[in-house]
């Protein structure tokens, strides 16, 4: 009676989901703020790009100052933070949670193309300070 019950459960659910707009792919990552599908990133174009947005903050060579933290560190390994969280602290900015700098605020300028290639240009950094 409970298999039958959660079946009608389910049928009636897809029912009404079927009349709900799908995202397709290009959109879902839009809204990720993540770059398109066929996006390929460039460590090379990174490094322009983190010395031009990210650098002041989070120092040469993501090394940090004493106004943000170093990304070449364990704590931004990408077992620990994965290449979307980067993506969402562009846009959203980042309540202070690791490190006492305070909170980091969105970065309006900064395209989910670009950051793709400043996180290509980090995790490029962080495995040669053997940071994986």
């Amino acid at each position: 009676m409970m298999k039958v019950g959660f079946f009608m459960f389910l049928l009636a659910g897809s029912v009404m989901l079927q009349g709900c707009d799908v995202l397709d792919p290009e959109q879902i990552q839009q809204r990720q703020h993540l770059p398109g599908t066929d996006f390929v990133a460039d460590p090379q174009h990174g490094e322009a790009l983190f010395h031009a947005h990210c650098a002041r903050c989070h120092g040469e060579k993501g090394s940090g100052t004493d106004q943000g933290p170093p990304l070449v560190h364990q704590v931004y390994r990408p077992g620990h933070h994965a290449d979307l969280t980067f993506h969402w602290a562009v846009k959203d900015g980042v309540k202070q949670h690791h490190w006492h700098f305070g909170d980091m605020p969105p970065i309006a300028d900064v395209s989910p193309q670009q950051v793709g290639h400043i996180i290509a240009y980090i995790r490029r950094e962080q495995r040669k300070a053997d940071i994986r």
